[in-house]
């Protein structure tokens, strides 16, 4: 039961993880940009880190490219082999094509079994590759309008009520023992989808299993599902409704798209240790065991119960006796009566004694009420004095906390306004996001933001270029197949000679134009114009001036982060100054308070021994009466004799309420043994079943997912990871 909560709370935490790293990597920027000219295709390098335990390691990223429409059109694997013995030679295994080195010159060789022999020189390797196997899990986005279904082609630029669909299939299994039985685990694949949603586009956004965040700009949208993990623990879904697929929901106005991301990562279980599980369940089993002989005792204690009230009713008579012999004892009171009026002589000479003594102590009294009023004078002064100190003390508390505020202001930080409640709060938070780490995402991610505008502001022109080159392409096709064995130089220039008639000319340049109005050529001049794009951005944000200024920025931030330590522990000081003015008046405040109490007291003092000496007096008097009364004792037992008299005979209803107790208890004996049947045997029975079962299908889930950690390939003296990363198309008018 324990572990299965485990799961659960594995799963949302990496959840939140994942939304943190999204929200990180679309919310870039940097504050310039340099332009620049390069060549046609697109390299992507790898930088995500590894486990490492000092043996060789392969940290895989597998980038699915796919359509709109979720499938896959091309797989890219980028292959980190860490190599911290910095052995010479690494002995790899990938089923890759196309393998290149993206970080380093060290080469590679096929031995006779196909292993790849890095000539690792003791680096580390990075290389990439196209892959060739099925992923492990197939993703299917749907679109829906209105409640209809929509193709991505056909829903760009409309409005209306849009729902996008996500659903994963997992493909990745084994048939493994559990619980006596062969059953399908399949590995357990956390599916992380995210977008951003244009505040201008959508609105009233809603998604299933996931957060949105809002910016005010723009909506971040991340959800996340489990598929086949259901199938694999074989639950209820009334007991646990585990999610296979995102639906993002969303009014939209001339609807488009921007890519979306999925993150597939087997780390959750990997990371959850099952080892004590049954530890767990031991323990579960020996307190169940504890409530099994509890029941059984308090089964036989109802049992002793009715055979105590059994006794109880069989001694009744004896009861009788008893108070018959308390009606004797009554008799005897009256004659104790004469005895304690001798006494009262006694005590009324000790009473005058009394009465010496309390005139003294009326004269003592008075002496003490006079400096206890001269003490609450004093206080008094100091009392009326507290808030004019306090509010002095809290003036200057909130100028240095405003003059903090100004100071963080022109620093370009913005904040919650610091009281003296919040500021510790507010700046231990702000030091946080001075860290090296958060002030190098954020410009890195203002660069990229920076950087993509100004390449995409030259759009046109790389269109228009990448537009000629595509027509001297099409015009060398047109060319072979109208049977001219000439360039397309060779071509222009016999035009230009004159020496091509004039009706082969326009016949050339009509089919010319209408291949260039073809969508095939339409279609490969977009995506070469945009692979240009993509090209120019990834080498400016590699120039020295963007490293240069996202260096700098994180200097400033250090620099940043030690004010901000400074400032805090300056108002820390004065808080605890403050603290202790605010301690001081308040105890000025309750002296006095006290000191007043203590004046009225020692009045009531001296009127008190005064009333004393008065009351010694009277108590003289009073052993007088005394007297009279011991007579209207005597009479008060002789009246108590009588009245037990009749409670004897009243003893025959305490018979009759004993032996209803007694059939109350037989019925309680009844009852506690339903409860063990029905109550707690069940429970026993329960944990016995379901949750052993639970346990053993999540050991079987666990090592499953430890043994999935490549998708190329690995060799056997390396330990890997792999994670998937989907891109789909955007979809823009």
């Amino acid at each position: 039961m324990k572990t299965s909560i485990k799961v659960i709370a594995a799963v949302l935490s990496l959840m939140m993880v994942v939304t943190v790293v999204g929200v990180t990597a679309y919310s870039a920027g940097a504050d310039s940009a340099v332009k620049k000219t390069a060549a046609a295709e697109t390299s992507e390098t790898e930088t995500s880190e590894s486990p490492s335990d000092g043996s060789l390691t392969k940290t895989e990223t597998v980038y699915v490219m796919a359509d709109a429409k979720g499938q896959a059109k091309k797989v890219i694997v980028s292959d980190w082999i860490k190599n911290p013995d910095k052995l010479a030679s690494i002995k790899d295994k990938s089923n890759l094509s196309n393998i290149k080195n993206v970080k380093g010159d060290e080469k590679y060789s096929l031995d006779k079994d196909n292993m790849c022999i890095w000539d690792a020189q003791g680096n580390d390797i990075y290389y990439q590759g196209q892959g060739k196997n099925d992923i492990p899990v197939d993703m299917t986005v749907s679109y829906y309008l209105d409640g209809r279904s929509i193709s991505p082609e056909d829903l760009k630029g409309k409005s209306g009520r849009v729902k996008i669909r996500f659903d994963y299939k997992n493909n990745k299994f084994e048939n493994v023992g559990v619980n006596g039985y062969k059953e399908k685990i399949y590995v357990p694949f956390v599916m992380m989808t995210g977008t951003f949603l244009d505040n201008e586009k959508f609105s009233n956004i809603q998604v299933s299993n996931g957060k949105i965040i809002n910016d005010g700009n723009r909506t971040i949208v991340a959800g996340f599902a489990l598929p086949g993990l259901s199938d694999s623990l074989q639950l209820d879904s009334d007991k646990l409704d585990i999610p296979d697929y995102v639906e993002i929901t969303a009014d939209a106005k001339d609807f488009e798209l921007s890519t979306t991301l999925t993150l597939a990562t087997n780390d959750v279980f990997n990371d959850i240790d099952f080892s004590d599980a049954d530890e767990e369940l031991d323990k579960l089993d020996e307190k169940l065991d504890k409530l099994t002989d509890a029941t059984d005792k308090l089964i036989d204690g109802s049992s002793k119960l009715y055979d105590g009230i059994s006794t109880l009713l069989d001694k009744s008579g004896d009861l009788v006796s008893g108070v018959k012999a308390l009606a004797n004892g009554a008799k005897k009171l009256a004659g104790g009566a004469d005895t304690l009026d001798k006494g009262a002589g006694k005590l009324q000479s000790g009473a005058s004694q009394l009465n010496q003594g309390a005139m003294k102590l009326k004269s003592g009294t008075g002496q003490l009420e006079s400096g206890v009023k001269q003490l609450a004078s004093g206080l008094g002064e100091l009392s009326k004095n507290g808030p004019t100190l306090n509010s002095g003390a809290k003036k200057v508390f909130d100028t240095l906390l405003s003059t903090a505020d100004n100071s963080i202001k022109a620093a370009g930080i913005t904040a919650e306004k610091l009281t003296i409640e919040n500021y510790s709060k507010v700046l231990t938070k702000i030091e946080g996001s001075l860290s090296e780490d958060n002030v190098k995402k954020l410009a890195e991610s203002k660069a990229r933001e920076t950087v993509s505008a100004t390449v995409r502001a030259q759009e046109d022109m790389i269109k228009l270029q990448v537009t000629e080159a595509v027509k001297q392409q099409v015009l060398a096709g047109v060319l072979e197949k109208a049977g001219l064995s000439m360039t397309v130089e060779q071509y222009q220039a016999a035009c230009a000679a004159g020496q091509i008639p004039e009706a082969v000319q326009q016949k050339i340049s009509s089919t010319l134009d209408a291949q260039m109005e073809s969508d095939a050529v339409k279609g490969k001049i977009n995506q070469a114009t945009e692979s240009k794009i993509n090209e120019l951005i990834e080498e400016n944000m590699d120039s020295e001036a963007v490293k240069s200024q996202i260096a700098e920025a994180v200097e400033k931030a250090k620099s940043g982060q030690g004010a901000i330590t400074s400032l805090k522990s300056q108002l820390d000081s004065y808080n605890k100054f403050y603290q202790g003015v605010l301690s001081y008046t308040a105890g000025v405040d309750k002296a006095k308070t006290g000191a007043s109490k203590l004046v009225a007291g020692s009045s009531e003092l001296t009127g008190g021994t005064a009333k004393l000496a008065k009351g010694t007096g009277d108590l003289d008097n009073g052993t007088k009466s005394l007297k009279k009364g011991t007579k209207a004792l005597k009479k008060g037992a002789e009246t108590l004799s009588g009245g037990l008299e009749k409670l004897s005979k009243g003893t025959g209803v305490l018979i009759e309420g004993v032996e209803k107790l007694k059939s109350g208890s037989l019925k309680l004996n009844k009852g506690l043994k339903q409860y063990k049947e029905e109550g707690v045997d069940t429970i026993v029975d329960a944990v016995n079943g379901d949750v052993k079962s639970l346990v053993e299908r999540l050991k079987a889930i666990s090592k499953v997912s430890s043994r999935y950690k490549t998708y190329s390939g690995l060799g056997d003296d390396m330990d890997g990871k792999v994670d998937f990363i989907y891109k789909t198309d955007s979809i823009e008018k």
